[in-house]
């Protein structure tokens, strides 16, 4: 696998941090700027609907570039956006700054995994995306911490200039590895390509899955501590292990995704549907609650990246839209299943019910698949998208 891939994919690790570090960074942020706790929290609202939004409509701008040109433009303005962020004193200023590394985190995402798959070897396309996504799962272990660290000893602005910092390896990359020449394609022609049923589908399960994922994710520290028992302490670690668990997921995704897809969504997704439910009813005792947050880890990210490795393989015509597409159909879950755990916690049915709504989206999940199975059939042929070779 050409190194460069894994130079991408300690970009996505760095925005992955950035993502998810203003958890453990918001009572600094609000206390500095002088304001409330809910309008920092804000600003990851506002990350996250810049994603939803933003991955279309920028992987649609990058078809006017090369892909050297699109991963450079997004990388620059994602690093310009933590430095402006780290050195203001106007919130106005810090919410402007979240929304813009927002969409170059999309445009980024969207056009590294099409140039990934295109530098991989023939019928790689699965560990290539696989070793992408693990950028987001290490950021879960140790960018996140190491983010919230930070913030504990030199303040919150310090992780911004960690994140600026950890972003120079992967513009170097870029440059010296990303073949250059002219655009690889036009948004009328990817987007022809995109109206296949089996693509769509992908697009459809893999939103639901995540949408699994992060009802349950968001929510875990409620969870462990209200229904489980467990001590706060104990929290940080636990989120870790589920960090690790969404490591050792895109690892088995990456060996099996472009081999045997189906032998891995199949009974990872029964085993998925079937873990939420068993996590609901044992969530009161510690010790099989503790295994659950690795094994549900391990199995999400197992299905969710081999779905996205699936759109990519479906998206010969259309990489680079089909990488947005994915983008925002991983970031429509990360929305709607919070959304959906919160509704039912607020109608009174308590800690666990986040679990309930994984179980019921990773059901539906597996309800339309098995209704639109001749439509899920991977075709026989796949035809590698490459890059031309490098414009010296």
């Amino acid at each position: 696998m050409p190194f460069v891939i894994y130079l991408l994919g300690l970009a996505v690790f760095a925005q992955g941090t950035s993502e998810f570090m203003l958890a453990g960074l918001v009572p600094g942020i609000a206390r500095e700027l002088g304001v409330s706790i809910p309008a920092a929290g804000l600003l990851t609202s506002a990350f996250a609907a810049g994603m939803v939004a933003g991955a279309p409509l920028a992987a649609a701008l990058s078809l006017r570039w090369s892909r050297r040109t699109a991963l450079l433009s997004f990388l620059i303005a994602f690093l310009l956006a933590h430095v402006v962020g780290a050195v203001t004193t106007d919130y106005a200023v810090l919410l402007g700054t979240r929304v813009v590394a927002a969409l170059a985190n999309a445009g980024f995402l969207a056009v590294a995994m099409a140039t990934a798959v295109a530098l991989a070897p023939p019928h790689a396309k699965g560990r290539a995306t696989s070793i992408l996504l693990s950028g987001v799962t290490i950021a879960c272990v140790a960018g996140v911490p190491g983010g919230a660290a930070l913030g504990g000893l030199w303040g919150w602005r310090s992780a911004f200039w960690a994140v600026a910092l950890a972003l120079v390896p992967a513009i170097v990359a870029v440059l010296r590895s990303v073949p250059g020449g002219a655009p690889g394609g036009t948004v009328r022609g990817e987007a022809r390509a995109l109206r296949r049923p089996r693509l769509l589908l992908l697009l459809l399960l893999a939103a639901l899955v995540n949408g699994a994922t992060f009802s349950t994710f968001t929510y875990l520290a409620p969870l462990l501590t209200g229904v489980t028992g467990i001590g706060q302490a104990w929290l940080p670690g636990l989120l870790a292990l589920f960090g690790l668990g969404s490591f050792a997921g895109v690892t088995i995704s990456g060996r099996l995704a472009d081999t045997r897809p189906m032998a891995l969504l199949v009974p990872g997704g029964l085993a998925l549907g079937a873990g939420w439910a068993v996590f609901g009813l044992v969530a009161g005792a510690p010790w099989p609650a503790v295994a659950l947050v690795f094994v549900q880890g391990t199995l999400s990210f197992a299905v969710g990246s081999t779905l996205i490795s699936q759109v990519l393989y479906a998206a010969t015509g259309a990489p680079t839209l089909a990488g947005g597409f994915a983008t925002a159909a991983l970031n429509v879950g990360a929305v709607l299943g919070p959304w959906m755990g919160g509704l039912a916690m607020d109608a009174g049915l308590g800690f666990r019910a986040p679990l309930w709504v994984s179980a019921g989206l990773v059901a539906l999940a597996l309800l339309i698949a098995a209704a639109t199975r001749p439509f899920l059939s991977r075709p026989r042929t796949q035809v590698p998208t490459h890059l031309p070779a490098r414009a010296e």
